[in-house]
């Protein structure tokens, strides 16, 4: 019997606790709807340390983690072929027939699922994904590149979308992470004067590098009132001076998965002149197809620290530390 390795949420807890156990186990049998997948390269997502943490409880008990998963057919389901490259990425199915799935919401599903939370992701060797919910993905890009673009770049997009920049707005982005300087690049592309507002100097040089107006700590107000802004920091103590940057009428989008307490809002200062304050909520598959195509048209520019596979805790240990520039990559 074939086997592979795949790293488990063995114990939830702070990552220096060890709360990641790596098994040798065998190779997972698709279901008749599903892909098999050999795994060429997973992103790792701060979402991923929220479930290893425990700020996200597991779904799955001994979940595998990992949901920007670029991996290789090795058994194929109608539509697809032995050899084909696909993407996986955070939403992983929904009952398609509610409300929210019927008006293209389906990232609000009470039924959805998600890839490294409710089923195994690509921290390991093999992967399954049911074939409806697997990528094409654009050419041009290396493995480690597209990996990131598969919840990074995806939630990235939608949360842009979600702030309602206009054309040739201004855009403060708090936090640049993997997904902030993918989006980032998005804005500029279509033509936003970005401020990128983070804690990591090596962040703002990146930010500079790529094009921001602007690049101050996260702390700081930006040089000129914002249009949009997206929170990608999960630091809700952002979120008040954030909301004070905005101009009349703007709207802050809150990208993470998990935040900490927000502080005390003042309505006068924050909310008031029809200031909106958003939440982004996992992705839909429409959202993969638009940020995908567009990242086929626009070569992105996809900064990545690769680790190997059984380097996942070290991985994740850096994400903690703000050690990585960009995207994180695991490859087997």
């Amino acid at each position: 019997m074939a086997t592979q390795r795949a790293w488990r949420v063995h114990r939830p807890g702070p990552i220096t606790s060890a709360p990641l156990r790596l098994s040798h186990e065998p190779v997972p049998t698709p279901a008749d709807d599903e892909l098999l997948l050999r795994v060429r390269a997973c992103g790792v997502c701060r979402t991923d340390l929220h479930v290893t943490e425990g700020d996200l409880p597991v779904h799955q008990p001994d979940v595998v983690p990992g949901h920007e998963v670029v991996g290789e057919v090795v058994e194929g389901a109608p539509g697809f072929v032995v050899g084909d490259t696909v993407g996986v990425a955070w939403l992983r199915g929904t009952c398609e027939r509610c409300k929210y799935c019927l008006r293209g919401a389906e990232n609000l599903c009470p039924k959805s699922t998600y890839t490294g939370w409710d089923a195994d992701g690509g921290y390991a060797d093999y992967v399954t994904v049911p074939a409806a919910y697997a990528h094409p993905l654009p050419s041009g890009y290396s493995d480690v590149e597209l990996a990131p673009l598969l919840c990074a770049g995806i939630i990235g997009f939608r949360a842009l979308r979600r702030s309602g920049l206009p054309r040739g707005g201004r855009l403060g982005v708090y936090g640049f992470g993997a997904s902030a300087h993918l989006a980032t690049q998005v804005a500029l592309a279509e033509g936003a004067t970005v401020h990128v507002l983070t804690r990591s100097e090596a962040a703002r040089r990146l930010a500079l590098e790529l094009g921001a107006a602007s690049a101050g700590a996260a702390a700081d107000a930006p040089p000129e009132p914002l249009d949009a802004a997206i929170l990608f920091a999960p630091v809700g103590s952002l979120v008040p001076p954030a909301l004070a940057a905005l101009d009349r009428g703007g709207v802050l989008a809150v990208a993470g998965i998990h935040l900490t307490d927000v502080e005390h809002l003042n309505y006068q200062r924050h909310l008031f002149y029809e200031k909106e304050l958003r939440s982004v909520t996992a992705n839909t598959r429409a959202d993969a197809r638009e940020f995908l195509a567009f990242a086929g048209r626009h070569r992105l520019s996809v900064r990545t620290t690769s680790y190997a596979l059984d380097d996942a805790p070290h991985a994740l240990r850096d994400l903690a530390a703000d050690r990585v520039n960009g995207a994180a990559v695991l490859v087997p």
